[in-house]
């Protein structure tokens, strides 16, 4: 498969988790979209884009497990995010329960609201090594007060590339009356999802990611109790609409000024490269070779797995804790004299080495990465053992 990407072949790209990689199939229709826009911009904004939507849509929805109108298209979940905190009007001493596992960016958002508001975010420790997922459910809820009205937190932390019991956690939060708000940008094309059956109040995830679209393609799936209440991020055409589409949610969201919304047209070109290529085994063989490799590092680096090594908390991603005082120059030195691109993650005072794997990866790529450690360990003081 690694013939199939556009990744420059000098680098060993380990960094699949942060933005994705787009395979040449899928990025030949976004050009070709892109290029039917420009060709005739008024007629393809005006009569073709709508059908198209209509079409990324249903496809979409298939593959999430949702119906297409209960979701709109965004261009990260960090506006997705933004897009519900508009809408919830929290008022002093509310309180948001979540983890500190959690996006650094969404960290910020919810800060910058809370500080609005005067409701307050409560980022639960989470203690690692995490040991069972019964751990990660009492550490959790023993967060939760009274004043608790809101659950947020990702399904695949960022960081640390642990899965979380969401399901569970949803399920108590809707029997508590809380609304739920999941931050799922690894999952989609990384593990199987149904929105339906997860039955989260908001959910966004990302298309850019695991599941290879271009760049700026996610989503945001809203219950149907809390759409009317979910105002525009952008205020534009779709608001008093003076030709009203099926329901004021996708009005108020679909249509908000003139952009190039091809990313998001190119997904069923998208889903059908991962079916084609029989992705789910793919994303298989890519997990055995995670889950092969991660007690190897952290025996290298001197420190622990952050959870058991299996499939109920990892996926396509690993994070090796590392001890260093130069994070930055170890990410540097990874990629200017190894030419290894992978991220050196800060998280609550530690540091972690994460690797992805995806289908352009093989082993010979974590045996460089292996061999490149072993020499920063030998030749420099950059990690401290």
């Amino acid at each position: 498969m690694k013939s199939q990407f556009l990744l420059d072949p000098t680098i060993t790209f380990l960094n699949h988790g942060s933005f994705g990689a787009c395979p040449k199939p899928i990025f030949e229709e976004y050009q070709r979209l892109q290029l039917e826009l420009e060709n005739e911009p008024v007629y393809f904004i005006q009569k073709k884009q709508a059908a198209f939507l209509k079409v990324a849509k249903e496809r979409l929805a298939k593959f999430v497990g949702c119906n297409a109108n209960d979701f709109f298209f965004t261009p990260n979940p960090t506006f997705a995010i933004n897009t519900i905190m508009r809408s919830l009007h929290l008022e002093d001493g509310d309180e948001i329960l979540t983890t500190n596992h959690e996006y650094g960016a969404m960290d910020r958002t919810w800060n910058f609201y809370c500080k609005n508001s005067g409701a307050k975010y409560i980022r639960q420790n989470i203690s690692l090594p995490v040991v069972s997922k019964e751990q990660i459910l009492e550490e959790f809820w023993s967060g939760h007060t009274s004043r608790t009205k809101i659950i947020f937190l990702n399904q695949i932390s960022s960081c640390t590339a642990l899965i979380f019991p969401i399901k569970e956690i949803c399920d108590k939060a809707r029997e508590l009356g809380l609304i739920t708000i999941i931050d799922g940008a690894h999952v989609p094309g990384q593990m199987d999802l149904n929105l339906t059956e997860l039955n989260p109040d908001f959910y966004t995830g990302t298309l850019h990611k695991w599941m290879l679209a271009p760049k700026g393609s996610s989503f945001l799936y809203v219950k149907k109790s809390f759409q009317e209440m979910l105002d525009p991020l952008i205020v534009g055409w779709g608001y008093e609409s003076v030709s009203p589409g099926e329901c004021q949610f996708l009005d108020y969201q679909d249509y908000q000024g003139t952009r190039d919304i091809s990313s998001f047209l190119t997904t069923p070109k998208v889903i059908e490269f991962l079916e084609k290529n029989n992705w789910k085994s793919i994303a298989k063989q890519s997990k055995a070779i995670v889950l092969g490799n991660y007690q190897r590092f952290c025996d290298l680096l001197h420190t622990q797995p952050l959870c058991p090594i299996s499939e109920e908390f990892l996926v396509q991603m690993a994070s090796i804790p590392v001890k260093t005082t130069n994070p930055i120059g170890l990410k540097e030195l990874l990629f200017t004299k190894y030419k290894i691109e992978i991220p050196v993650m800060p998280l609550n005072g530690n540091y972690f080495l994460r690797y992805s794997i995806n289908a352009y990866n093989s082993q010979e790529d974590l045996d460089i990465l292996y061999r490149a450690l072993q020499d920063i360990i030998a030749t420099t003081d950059l990690i401290e053992i």
